[in-house]
């Protein structure tokens, strides 16, 4: 799943930086997780194509585009979305979910 989030995103967006993480094993008892994994993903983009768009516009272009997993497999998708020249370090690292 992560491999396919990877390339629809690139295909659809040429990113200038693009990283998937799988955090599911943060989420393990928690609604959603399968053993396994591939449920839960963080996704780190900087790409033109965000360019004027708001941060609202930018999440729904990447969720209309991957709508299929997220009706299927993919539980939570955590977004990092931004246009090049903008403030893109990393927030914090995630914890463990306490539902």
């Amino acid at each position: 799943m992560n491999d396919q989030i990877k390339k629809k995103l690139t295909e659809a967006f040429v990113p200038e930086s693009l990283d998937v993480v799988d955090e599911s094993h943060l989420h393990e008892g928690h609604g959603g997780y399968r053993p396994g994994g591939q449920t839960h993903f963080r996704v780190y983009i900087v790409t033109k194509a965000f360019e004027g768009k708001t941060r609202i516009e930018r999440h729904r272009m990447i969720n209309s585009l991957l709508a299929p997993e997220l009706a299927g497999s993919v539980h939570a998708l955590a977004l990092h979305a931004y246009a090049p020249g903008e403030s893109s370090a990393r927030p914090a690292p995630t914890k463990a979910c306490n539902h």
